[in-house]
């Protein structure tokens, strides 16, 4: 087979398992002939499918020039889409290994003390009364937008990051974007790519959202984010190069890490931390009637949390490979990632739903940011946006973003 040929089998191949998994396939812009064809095969058959490709994928020649990236990337997806469909079919992995196989990446290895001399330095900021998940929930309280300030708050956030992102990066004039807001979801927030630059962007209002959030869900589902991402990969890969891999997007996949690595570290690509401040203390801040003069202490309190974020890998893992049940689950998020009761849960549901995929956030974040600083100018915006633009433009995996 040729590689166009692999491709072609590869993206028929992930639609026929998101008839088995309908939250599997995330995006699809690809021949809707082939959709349409899509039929719900025996898993059996489709792991035979998915082991003939593999081999195939690996007999490959070696890559014409300029073409050595997408077959490297295209083989690590299709060894992704074979590990996916066994664990459909009842073989399920450990963390770590599940974690290698469908994201080409581990999560660093850490225990409960690991997270203690942070979980001291915010004790320092929130002095008082009561354990320390208790007295940042009651400070938290004072950040919550109120329900009917949402849809404005996050509306100036997303429009700033907007303005921010096209600054830096040429996009389409047609390209846009809808907000739902839904409830009664696992996650906080979703991006649904829809092909043709659109993207549907849906917010979950089960909880109350902080102001920190309305930033962080603006360029993370938006721009520099998912819909940015997608539509890159659409305009050059698919459209301009006609790789066709490119038009379907499976959830549990090494494309993920990049997705949600480069979504988190665009936050800050956009916003560096002066001007987020300025921003949140000048225009968000008072949209959502809580008072400016809180943005420094507040952001103060997101830095140290932020330290905690690989605490909920630890307890996914944990959890996932049948060290400690629920309620020890839920304990030791409530205690070392710091969440209420109420958010410990939701991420507890979510963990159970995509697994390992949880290190796509933040160790997805790390190396995404390790590789573009790496690569750019000390110092320079304009260099530091042109290789993560250029990241987004021609993705790659984990190992492949090693630096």
């Amino acid at each position: 087979m040729e590689l166009n040929q692999v491709a072609e089998a590869y993206v028929k191949l992930v639609l026929a398992v998101g008839q088995h998994d309908p939250g599997y396939v995330d995006a699809y812009y690809g021949p809707a002939e082939w959709q349409a064809a899509s039929q719900k095969l025996p898993l059996a058959d489709l792991l035979q499918q998915a082991e003939e490709l593999t081999a195939q994928a690996q007999a490959l020649p070696a890559a014409v020039a300029g073409q050595e990236l997408r077959q490297d990337f295209l083989r690590l997806h299709v060894a992704a889409v074979r590990t996916y469909i066994a664990h459909l079919a009842g073989h399920k992995l450990s963390f770590d290994d599940e974690s290698q196989a469908l994201y080409d990446a581990r999560s660093p290895e850490l225990s409960p003390a690991d997270f203690d001399p942070i979980l001291a330095e915010l004790s320092q900021l929130l002095p008082g009364e009561g354990d320390l998940n208790t007295r940042l929930s009651t400070y938290a309280k004072q950040f919550e937008i109120p329900q009917d300030k949402l849809d404005v708050v996050f509306k100036a956030a997303i429009n700033e990051s907007r303005a921010r992102t096209r600054k830096y990066i040429s996009l389409p004039e047609e390209e846009n974007f809808e907000i739902e807001y839904v409830k009664d979801q696992v996650w906080s927030a979703y991006n649904w790519y829809k092909g043709n630059s659109y993207s549907l962007i849906q917010v979950n209002t089960d909880l109350p959202m902080f102001i920190s959030r309305a930033i962080d869900l603006a360029s993370h589902e938006g721009y520099p984010g998912h819909h940015v991402f997608n539509l890159l990969i659409e305009k050059h890969l698919v459209n301009d190069n006609a790789w066709v891999e490119y038009s379907v997007y499976p959830l549990y996949s090494p494309m993920s890490f990049l997705a949600e690595g480069s979504a988190n570290y665009g936050i800050e690509v956009a916003f560096p931390h002066a001007e987020r401040m300025a921003f949140e203390k000048e225009t968000l801040f008072p949209l959502a009637g809580i008072d400016p003069a809180k943005v420094e202490h507040y952001y103060q309190v997101q830095a140290v949390l932020q330290k905690l974020t690989y605490a909920g890998n630890m307890v996914a893992k944990l959890y996932l490979d049948g060290e400690v049940d629920t309620e020890a689950a839920v304990a030791m998020l409530m205690k070392y990632a710091l969440s209420d009761e109420a958010r410990s849960r939701q991420r507890l549901r979510f963990m159970e739903k995509h697994r390992s995929y949880v290190i796509n956030y933040n160790l997805g974040q790390d190396m995404t940011k390790a590789y573009v600083e790496k690569l750019a100018k000390p110092g320079d915006e304009q260099s530091r946006w042109q290789v993560f633009a250029e990241l987004l433009s021609k993705p790659r995996t984990a190992s492949m973003m090693k630096v």
